[in-house]
């Protein structure tokens, strides 16, 4: 039930975006594996016209392992990589082929007010939206807040990390020091080529 939902869910934008179709048709026969850790195996592959997703299958040409969390933030943030990066999500197999998947995804990407306006209708929809991306943003800056706050209190009230100013500081001083050093090195290093001279 949940599979063909996300399948139409991604094969909707396919007529809104030509590089998509073009990526799509591109595809043809191949596939891609998403393994969900200690979950499930799904299997995304092209027809060149739709996208088809199912569970388990035969063997894909690359596979992607990784959390639900991780292998979600493939499509959903703007760089496919970042959760590459941080190690959330492994490929094995033909890389290049997973490369052009990952750019198929972010142009499928649904648009969740758009979405939404297909159930309730354009005006609430937007409403919706905003108020969620309100939401978010308040929840963010909370949140970054909470961070400063306790960073704080663990570098001012108890001890136990150094605070900000003094950290650069004492970094700014070990540098000073350092070329200090090195220049006293040089300086030894031309008196005794220089004693060493007849």
């Amino acid at each position: 039930m949940l599979l063909p939902t996300l399948e139409k869910l991604l094969n909707r934008g396919l007529p809104r975006s030509p590089r998509a179709r073009a990526l799509c048709a591109e595809l043809a026969g191949r596939s891609v594996a998403l393994e969900f850790t200690d979950m499930t195996r799904l299997r995304l592959s092209s027809n060149g016209v739709t996208l088809a997703l199912q569970a388990g299958g035969e063997p894909a040409e690359a596979t992607l392992r990784g959390g639900p969390f991780g292998l979600l933030a493939l499509a959903a943030e703007a760089s496919p990589r970042a959760p590459l990066q941080r190690g959330s999500v492994t490929v094995s197999g033909d890389t290049e082929l997973a490369e052009r998947f990952f750019e198929l995804l972010q142009r499928l990407r649904p648009d969740a007010e758009e979405e939404l306006a297909l159930v309730i209708g354009d005006v609430p929809a937007h409403q919706l939206a905003r108020l969620a991306r309100g939401g978010l943003a308040l929840t963010r800056r909370a949140l970054a807040t909470g961070v400063e706050n306790l960073a704080e209190y663990f570098a001012h009230e108890r001890g136990d990390l150094v605070p900000r100013a003094e950290g650069e500081q004492f970094l700014r001083g070990v540098d000073e020091l350092r070329e200090a050093v090195d220049r006293l090195g040089a300086r030894l290093a031309a008196l005794a080529q220089r004693r060493a001279q007849p």
